[in-house]
């Protein structure tokens, strides 16, 4: 059976260890020099009508969303990772076809003992 003739529809994207770097945090050294951000992100969409035409024009395009993404963040200062966050859930959820649209972001050695600390934000619709 083929996927056009099934019940299939939702499609998720999946943007995985995207690493920019940008201004964040509120300690005066965190105010002057950039710091390394990792971004996932999850976004799910109806692809009914993309996989049965194979038109591009009928597609969620990822690559501009992740151009817009990357475009903010690097441009940008946040002072807190909950306006990082919620600034890419806004940015991946604006094409009216998304349903959900999940990011997490991490701030890798924002502690002294871990990894990272990441944050999770999503938008259904």
């Amino acid at each position: 059976m083929s996927l056009t003739t099934g019940a299939y529809s939702n499609a998720i994207i999946n943007v995985t260890n995207l690493r920019l770097r940008t201004f964040i945090g509120f300690n005066p050294d965190e105010r002057e020099k950039q710091q390394d951000v990792v971004i996932n992100i999850e976004i799910h969409y109806p692809a009914d009508k993309s996989f049965q035409t194979d038109n591009v024009a009928d597609a969620l395009n990822y690559k501009v969303i992740t151009k817009k993404v990357i475009q903010h963040v690097e441009e940008g200062r946040f002072l807190l990772l909950e306006k990082l966050v919620a600034d890419v859930v806004d940015i991946c959820s604006e094409h009216p076809s998304v349903t959900l649209a999940k990011v997490t972001i991490d701030k890798p050695h924002a502690l002294r003992f871990a990894d990272s600390v990441s944050l999770s934000l999503e938008h259904r619709r």
